[in-house]
Formats: structure tokens, sequence, C-alpha cells
């Protein structure tokens, strides 16, 4: 076949190196003459398997012995409901930035644990595009059980590059998107999670980064397989685990590492995603309507100057072997998602690809 690239937003691109070892190893896994999905997650070999993938991962992003990884169901919306009932009193007050789809979902699911869901900040229209409201105009509350933020929104492509290290109350965030990315100091939230589809692994599966201090008083209705400190205690193990999709999460850290960690990871991705805004940005045909101040490094959406062109464009870069390029369908256009595993020669051949429609069809 030849070369197809996916910027699909999630389920998402994964490293060829690792999906041609999961197809090796897929009936014969370590010789064991079984699948790693029909192998029990109690097996000695399994264990091996899962504490290296732990290990790998709190080597990659530098996780402190006082925090705890957490192998979770559910993907991302799973902790939106887990994080209030874990760490947040049912009469608690919580803060909430709002930058986009995801944070109004989470902020949405909040509600329904706790009394008081105060929406701190939000997004704004400036000249320059869709930007998020200045830090000193957040309005944080003075007892907040956290404060909760995306620093990447996957549909606006919107993004926010610094963390509010001046909030008084335990951060907690949706990585969902960009976790593993580029480097990050954990020690500065008190709740990392992400939903695995994007750069760690399949979907439904999830990682929740705690840090073992906020735990101790659950909400008492909070189901026993989202219980931080029971799935802490148990290894992630209270039930069984999505276990190929832990083999697979497994395979990808192996492979980050192999590729010189998160460090190296954030340049390329930095340089991704610079070739496509610059192009964007000096071409008449198509636009990106984010401030560049708050552009995702990992999900950029683009407009065509003449929309009735969307489908046309679609079609021809499927046929070139570049998938997965619509819009969200709350905002439409396009929208390339270029995660980890998206190598720079398929920014290359897109590019080439806007540009050759461009000059056929502008």
């Amino acid at each position: 076949m030849p070369a197809l690239y996916n910027f699909s937003a999630g389920p998402a691109m994964l490293p060829a190196e690792v999906m041609q070892q999961a197809q090796e190893e897929l009936r014969n896994w370590q010789g064991s003459g079984i699948s790693v999905m029909e192998i029990s997650h109690r097996d000695p070999a399994f264990m091996r398997m899962a504490e290296q993938a732990e290990q790998d991962l709190r080597e990659l992003m530098t996780i402190p012995e006082q925090y705890h990884v957490l192998f979770m169901h559910g993907g991302g919306r799973g902790q939106f409901s887990a994080v209030p009932q874990n760490i947040a009193a049912p009469d608690a007050t919580v803060d909430y930035l709002n930058t986009g789809v995801w944070s109004d979902f989470a902020i949405r699911e909040a509600g329904k644990f706790v009394k008081h869901v105060n929406v701190a900040g939000g997004v704004e229209q400036r000249a320059e595009g869709k930007a998020i409201v200045a830090r000193e105009h957040w309005q944080l509350s003075d007892n907040a059980a956290y404060f909760h933020y995306c620093p990447n929104e996957t549909v606006d492509g919107l993004a926010l590059h610094t963390i509010p290290t001046d909030i008084k109350a335990p951060i907690v965030a949706d990585m969902s998107s960009n976790i593993l990315s580029e480097p990050l100091d954990i020690t500065k939230f008190g709740i990392v999670y992400a939903g695995a589809q994007k750069n760690i692994g399949p979907s439904g599966f999830a990682i929740a980064i705690v840090d073992k201090n906020l735990l101790g008083q659950p909400q008492p209705q909070l189901s026993t397989i989202m219980d931080y400190a029971v799935q802490a205690e148990q290894g992630s193990m209270y039930n069984t685990p999505n276990t190929y999709a832990w083999y697979i999460s497994g395979l990808v850290f192996a492979w980050l590492k192999r590729q010189g960690g998160v460090e190296a990871m954030g340049k390329i991705n930095a340089e991704k995603a610079r070739k496509i805004y610059d192009y964007v940005d000096s071409s008449a045909f198509y636009r990106n309507e984010v401030h560049p101040e708050f552009r995702s490094r990992m999900n950029v959406p683009f407009l065509l100057a003449d929309d009735s062109l969307d489908a046309l464009f679609l079609q021809q870069a499927n046929a070139a072997g570049l998938v997965g390029l619509k819009g969200h369908r709350y905002v439409g256009g396009m929208r390339a998602s270029i995660y980890n595993a998206m190598p720079m020669a398929g920014i290359d051949t897109l590019l080439e690809f806007m540009h050759d429609f461009a000059q056929k069809n502008g």
C-alpha cells in the first residue's frame, strides 16, 4: 500500500513500529503461543509488562513517588466524574476554566457531584483570533477544592501553553490530547489525566497521575472502579483491566524512549505545528482563526476561503493518502491532528497537497 497518513483527532495514528510489533505478536506473545488479549492479567508475564509500562511512563514524565500512576477505564470522560468524587466533598466549590468543548463537558459532569462549580474564565475573541481570557481576569474561588483546566482543546485547536502555577488550589489537568508531547513538570499538578486514544494507545483506556496527598475522603457514592485509592492499592487491577490497551500503551512508551523521550518529541512537535501554521498564515486560500499565542501544537484547524470546496478537498486528500482531516462537527472546516506518531513526512505531504489544491482551485 502507498504511504497513508492519519490526521484523525482520536482514535488517532499510532507509531508504525508499534503497530508492526503488535501485529507480529498478535497470536504469539512472548513465545506463549497465545495473544496478550488471551492471557490472564494475573499471569507473571503480564504483570511484568504492566510494571515495565508504568516504570517507562514514570521515566518519560519524571513522575515522583508521591504520585500514583493509575491505568483506568472509561477514557477521559470517565475522569470527568472520577475527579470530583475522589477529591471534593458534595458541598464543595470547584473552579473550572472553560476553554472549549471538552472543558464544557467536564464542567457539566462535575455539576452532578459538587454543589458549586465556578467557571473562573473562558474564551474571548480578539483582533488576532480566538484566545483564552488573560489570567488576571479569572474569577477564582477562595476555597476551591481544586482548579481544573484542559491545556489543549482538540475541537477548536486552542491551547494554554503555560501552567497557571499561582493558583492556591490543587491543579487538575485534562491532558488527553497533549500528554507526552513535550516536557512537563508534574509536581505543579494535583492530578493529570488523559484518555489514551491520542498520544498513548487505544480508546477506552485512561491514565491518571494522582498526588497521594489528595486522597483519603472520597464521596460515599463513588463507584469502586473509579476510586483512585482502591485502584492504587490494587495496582490498577481491582477488576480486569483493558489488557490489550495496556500492552499497546507500554509499546508506545518504549517507542517514545527510543525517540529520545518527551524532550525530543517536544522539539519535533513544535516544528511540525510551525510548518503548518506558517503555510496557512502565508496563504490567501486557507486561514486559522486562533490567536497565535493560543494555537495548539497537536490539533491544527484551518478553513478554506470557499467552504463549498470542503467536500472536494476531503475527497482528494483521501485519495492522496491523507485521511481524517475533516474538522469537528461543531466547527466544520478541516483539522490536522499531529500527535507524536505523525512523522514529519506526513506534514510535508499534507502541505504539498494543500499547495497543489490551492493552485488548482484558488
